[in-house]
């Protein structure tokens, strides 16, 4: 019998990285509750000035 080990019943240890992942998980459940569907911040990536756009240079000519 004392070869046996004893069952013995894990503890839930909740880590700091959890409590962070439940709290952005719950706003974003919050924020789509109450928008009806999620909110982006950056829809677009920022294009950089200096890469060759040739759609972007024509409007800017008819603008001028």
């Amino acid at each position: 019998m004392s070869a046996k080990r004893k069952n013995r019943k894990k503890t839930l240890r909740i880590t700091e990285a959890d409590f962070m992942l439940a709290n952005r998980r719950a706003a974003r459940m919050e924020e789509i509750a109450e928008h009806g569907r999620p909110v982006s911040f950056r829809k677009a990536l920022h294009r950089s000035k200096k890469v060759y756009d040739r759609k972007r240079l024509k409007e800017q000519s008819i603008e001028d």
